[in-house]
């Protein structure tokens, strides 16, 4: 069993701190890249304030297929190039969106979301899933969590 008392309130830098704390014990030794998925996924959603959706996609014959994840249903499959998270994938580079209203060629699988956050995760410089955050809020998203999603990426990288 684990608990994990992390305070939302804390600043950002120690919030991701310990969330890659959380992350590294919740995973480590665990082969299964489904099941710590799951569980990272799950740690999201717990601990960062302000998401409606928090999960991953998976890379699968060269286009995104929905992993776990916390939130209302999603979009299953998404091309590469496609949306945010395709372009997450094509181009290996964090794609922070203030508004994904504006975005060019956005898939809204829910309306609610505003703004999107979302981190490739790659084994041997190879795009192998993304780490996709969305929110309500406009500008949810800033460096910081951009740099605390990236650490967790790299913890990943190999367990997935």
């Amino acid at each position: 069993m684990y608990n994990f008392n992390i305070d939302p309130g804390t600043p950002k830098a120690e919030l991701y701190a310990e969330l890659l704390k959380a992350a590294d014990a919740l995973t480590d030794g665990e082969a299964d890249g489904i099941a710590n998925m799951a569980n990272i996924a799950s740690l999201l959603w717990q601990f960062l304030p302000d998401l409606n959706w928090a999960g991953f996609y998976r890379m699968v014959d060269e286009e995104l297929v929905l992993g776990p994840f916390q939130g209302k249903a999603a979009c299953i499959r998404i091309p590469t190039g496609k949306g945010v998270c395709g372009t997450a994938a094509q181009s290996g580079k964090t794609q922070r969106i203030d508004d994904v209203h504006d975005f060019p060629g956005h898939i809204a699988c829910d309306a609610d979301s505003r703004s999107e956050l979302v981190v490739p995760v790659k084994s041997y410089g190879q795009v192998i899933a993304v780490i996709d955050l969305d929110s309500p809020k406009p500008a949810r998203f800033d460096a910081e969590d951009a740099a605390g999603v990236e650490a967790l990426a790299e913890l990943l990288s190999n367990r997935l």
